[in-house]
């Protein structure tokens, strides 16, 4: 297990994200962390374990070194969709016209 004070920074961390997830989104209950496996392993702590009062530890797949707060509420709006596709659109636009340079030539060998 990882010792005290950096446990108690993942804690802290974690009660941190909750409490901004739940202002934010006051609509969705939060219920746990997910975590990559390999970083609750290496913490020596256990999937399904509660973290803090209510919120449970989950392997989720996701990148290690990250955590993310799980709820019970969608993130995906449609107003968030449409702008990600605007934003792909534009992304793909060509802004400059292309450079071109005039290659040197070819050093030749003496005969």
């Amino acid at each position: 297990m990882a010792d005290t004070a950096t446990m108690g920074k993942l804690l802290e961390r974690f009660a941190q994200g909750v409490a901004a997830h739940d202002r934010e989104n006051p609509d969705h209950s939060s219920w746990g962390i997910g975590m990559a496996h390999f970083d609750i392993d290496r913490l020596g702590l256990e999937e399904g374990e509660e973290i803090l009062p209510g919120i449970v530890l989950q392997a989720d797949g996701g990148v290690t070194g990250n955590f993310r707060v799980l709820c019970d509420g969608e993130h995906g709006s449609a107003a968030e969709q449409e702008e990600e596709e605007m934003l792909d659109a534009v992304a793909s636009e060509e802004l400059a016209e292309p450079v071109f340079v005039d290659r040197p030539e070819p050093v030749r060998p003496p005969l």
